[in-house]
C-alpha cells in the first residue's frame, strides 16, 4: 500500500468502532513476533495531563540523549503526530510500509474467524514496529482510554508507570464512582515497577495505593505542599518543587504547575533507575516542552486561546486558568463538545464568565452535540449565546465582535481545535 492506501484501510478499520479488552490485541501483536517486547516504556494513565507529562519527559529524555518514541492520541494537526521519535513524526513511506504489514496480520485473523483489532489497536501495533524498527532506547506510551483493558496494557516491559490526575470521565466504559475509574487507570501498574502518581482525591488515592501494594509497587505521589514560588503566566510560568529551584514550563495554564511537579518526581524515579538526565537538560526539556491544544496561545491582539477541556476536571481547571490570566478582561467562547460528556457540569463551570458564546458541532464525528442543542444547554446558564453552522463560521463572527483587548477561548473537544487554528490565522 501507499500512504493514501494505508489511510484508506485505516479509515475503513476505524469505522468498527472501539471495543475494551485484550485479547485482539494480543492475537494481533503475536502474529507480529510482539515488537511490544523489544522495547522499554514508561507508560502513562490519568483523565487529565497525560499528554502534559509525555510532553515534559519525552522532551527531557530526548535532550538526554535518549532515542525516544512517543504514542500520542488523539492528535490535532497531522495523523502522523501520533507517532513520533525525538519529535520527528513518523514519515508516510514507513506508515504506509508498517500498515500493510500489520493488514497482513488482521485479513490472517479474519480468515481465522477472529474479530477485526480496533483501529487504536492497528495503529497501537503500527507504533510498536515503527520504535522498534527506529532502535527507540524508550517510549513513553500514552493510554487511549482507562487502562486496565487499554490497547496500550499489552506492555510488559514498563520500566515506569505515572498516573495523571483521576476524575469523572468515560462512566460508560470506566465506572461510575470515582474509586472505580482509579482502579481501571491503575490498572497500568505492573508487578515490581516504580510508580509516580499526582496527588489524587482521597478516593482515588487510596485506590492507586493498594494496587500498587498489591503488585509490590514502589509509589511515590507529588506533595503539593511543596509547591512553592509560583509565578503564573500565559506565555511562561515558574515554581519550585522539592530541591528544584526556579523551574520554568512554556506550557500554559495553572494545572501544568501540579503536572511539572509530577514530571520531575518521575525525572527523579528515573535518575534512580540508572538514567542519565542532568539538571542542564532536565531544566531545558521542562522549558522546551509543548502540548498544542492543551492552552495554547495561537493569537495575540487579541489573545486566542485553543484547550480540550473537555469534561468537569478539566472545565474546573481551565476556568481556575481564565480567572488567573484574565481576570477583567472580556471573554469570548467558541465552544463544541461531544454528546456522551458531561458537558451540562461544563457549561455550568465556564460559561458565567463569557460576555458571548458561540456554539459549534464538531464536524465529521457522530458523538458531536449539534450545535444548536449545545446553544440550548448554555441558553440555561448564560443567555449570551448562538449557534453556528461551521467553525469557520464561528471564528469570523468571533472576529467580527472581538477588540484587540479582549481574549478568545476555543475549548471543548480537541477534534475541531485545530480547524479554529486554521481558521483564526489564515
Amino acid at each position: 500500500m501507499n500512504y493514501q492506501e494505508a489511510r484508506a484501510f485505516l479509515d475503513e478499520v476505524g469505522k468498527s468502532g472501539s471495543v475494551l479488552g485484550l485479547e485482539g490485541m494480543k492475537e494481533l501483536l503475536r502474529r507480529l513476533d510482539n515488537p511490544q517486547d523489544k522495547l522499554k516504556f514508561i507508560h502513562i494513565s490519568g483523565t487529565n495531563g497525560k499528554g502534559s507529562e509525555l510532553a515534559f519527559l519525552s522532551e527531557i529524555l530526548t535532550k538526554s540523549g535518549y532515542r525516544t518514541g512517543r504514542y500520542i492520541s488523539p492528535t490535532l494537526y497531522s495523523y502522523r503526530e501520533r507517532i513520533q521519535v525525538d519529535k520527528e513524526m513518523i514519515d508516510r513511506d514507513s506508515l504506509a510500509k508498517l500498515t500493510t504489514k500489520v493488514k497482513e496480520a488482521v485479513d490472517g485473523m479474519l480468515s481465522d474467524g477472529l474479530q477485526s483489532p480496533t483501529v487504536f489497536e492497528v495503529e497501537t501495533a503500527i507504533s510498536f514496529l515503527y520504535f522498534v524498527e527506529k532502535q527507540c532506547d524508550i517510549v513513553v506510551l500514552e493510554t487511549g482510554l482507562g487502562g486496565t483493558l487499554d490497547a496500550t496494557n499489552v506492555v510488559t516491559t514498563t520500566v515506569l508507570e505515572v498516573i495523571a490526575s483521576i476524575g469523572m470521565d468515560h462512566m460508560m466504559f470506566l465506572g461510575n464512582t470515582l474509586g472505580e475509574i482509579a482502579k481501571n487507570k491503575a490498572g497500568i501498574i505492573k508487578p515490581n515497577t516504580v510508580v509516580v502518581s499526582a496527588k489524587q482525591e482521597p478516593e482515588a488515592e487510596e485506590v492507586v495505593k493498594k494496587v500498587s501494594e498489591e503488585k509490590h509497587a514502589t509509589l511515590s505521589i507529588v506533595n503539593p505542599e511543596e509547591i512553592k514560588d509560583v509565578h503564573y503566566g500565559y506565555e511562561t510560568q515558574r515554581f519550585s518543587y522539592k530541591n528544584w529551584k526556579d523551574i520554568e514550563i512554556s506550557l500554559a495554564g495553572t494545572y501544568q504547575i501540579k503536572n511539572a511537579a509530577l514530571a520531575l518526581e518521575a525525572v527523579e524515579t528515573l535518575r534512580s533507575l540508572g538514567y542519565q538526565l542532568s539538571e542542564e537538560t532536565v531544566r531545558k526539556g521542562m522549558k522546551e516542552a509543548t502540548w498544542r491544544g492543551r492552552f495554547s496561545v495561537i493569537h495575540k491582539d487579541p489573545v486566542v486561546v485553543i484547550d480540550g477541556a473537555h469534561n468537569p476536571a478539566a472545565a474546573t481547571v481551565l476556568k481556575e486558568s481564565l480567572e488567573t490570566y484574565f481576570k477583567g478582561k472580556n471573554l469570548y467562547y467558541i465552544f463544541g463538545v461531544f454528546a456522551d460528556k458531561d458537558y451540562e457540569k461544563v457549561i455550568e463551570l465556564t460559561a458565567p464568565l463569557a460576555k458571548q458564546i458561540v456554539t459549534v458541532q464538531t464536524p465529521n464525528n457522530p458523538r458531536a452535540l449539534p450545535a444548536e442543542e449545545l446553544k440550548k444547554a448554555v441558553e440555561k446558564v448564560n443567555p449570551n449565546v448562538k449557534a453556528a453552522k461551521s467553525v469557520a463560521e464561528a471564528v469570523e463572527e468571533v472576529k467580527a465582535m472581538t477588540t484587540k483587548d479582549d481574549v478568545v477561548i476555543v475549548f471543548g473537544s480537541l477534534s475541531f481545535l485545530s480547524l479554529a487554528d486554521e481558521a483564526w490565522n489564515r
